[in-house]
């Protein structure tokens, strides 16, 4: 499936749910409203959209939140996106708090990418960034998902006087586990406007000074756009993802699935089309698949991160 920029698309991030057990403070505020219950889309239409979606051309699907493990039988929503024909890969994001109970079950049914949101490595700093003190549970977790030999990325976003302490710290995970850690940069919103991210430069700058010989390592690892990075001291690899300083579009190969049912084409673009209402309006499977393609024309050729702000939260995009 290509878009009208000959873009291949085949990969479909899902949010389930905009809740979430942490308030992390460049993404959710205390007082944010949810979603009312009804509003929400139910496993079945998920499902149904996705199985449309993949006679369309999506192969990954990615499940997302706010916390998508919060939903009840989250699990059991991906085994049924494991077995939907054309769906080769399934995901999930998670910032971990409650995942250790699930990870063998995620095994069994064949997960196959697991990134795990963690912006430091210090128990105080995590509850005061994330208002939680579930830094161990997060701990916990990373290491039982290890053992258990999923295929990690750790998730970081590197702020300005509040977690550039732990580039280092964290970037050394993947000196200790065969996992993937990630910096990416902050995306504006309406939540974060007065917060002030690294660039990826800055970063490698500050990594460059604890592995000096730390160069591209040409792999994809995974979906995404990350650029990598290897080191001799390194079991792992170390990512960038640079939407502000590096646009990525050309090679863009994703669309959202909001939690309301939004098909999404761009994080930062309102465009899309609203498939909840043509679900719970009747509409077949062939009328959804043709709206759906002819839709994702509509997908933009870029962002426009410097010069507009994402007025939604990111917890309902799926991020």
């Amino acid at each position: 499936m290509k878009d009208s920029y000959a873009r291949e698309i085949d990969y479909l991030r899902v949010s389930i749910t905009d809740r979430c057990n942490l308030r992390c403070k460049y993404c959710m505020p205390d007082d944010m409203p949810f979603i009312p219950h009804d509003e929400i889309l139910r496993y079945e239409e998920i499902l149904r959209l996705c199985k449309i979606l993949a006679q369309l051309g999506i192969k990954t699907v990615r499940v997302t939140g706010g916390e998508p493990l919060m939903r009840k039988d989250c699990v059991e929503l991906l085994r049924g996106l494991k077995a939907t024909p054309g769906i080769e890969n399934i995901a999930l994001t998670t910032n971990a708090v409650i995942l250790k109970p699930h990870v063998q079950d995620l095994v069994d049914i064949g997960l196959r990418s697991l990134n795990i949101s963690l912006d430091t490595l210090c128990p105080e700093g995590f509850k005061s960034l994330t208002g939680a003190d579930k830094f161990d549970d997060v701990w916990d977790a990373i290491e039982e998902a290890a053992k258990a030999g999923l295929n990690i990325k750790i998730n970081c976003v590197p702020i300005k006087n509040v977690n550039e302490d732990q580039i280092i710290p964290i970037a050394n995970i993947a000196k200790d586990y065969n996992v993937n850690v990630r910096f990416i940069e902050l995306m504006p919103s309406t939540v974060n406007s007065g917060i002030k991210g690294l660039s990826n430069e800055e970063v490698l700058e500050i990594l460059k000074k604890e592995y000096n010989d730390l160069t591209t390592d040409g792999k994809t690892y995974g979906f995404g756009p990350a650029r990598y990075y290897k080191s001799n001291g390194l079991k792992g690899s170390i990512g960038l993802i640079s939407a502000l300083s590096h646009n990525f579009c050309d090679n863009c190969n994703r669309l959202r699935l909001t939690s309301e049912g939004f098909l999404q084409f761009c994080l930062h673009h309102h465009q899309g089309f609203d498939l909840r209402t043509l679900l719970r309006s009747g509409a077949t499977d062939e009328e959804i698949k043709m709206v759906a393609q002819q839709s994702i024309h509509s997908k933009p050729k870029k962002h426009f991160l410097h010069t507009e702000t994402n007025l939604n939260h990111m917890s309902r995009i799926g991020g």
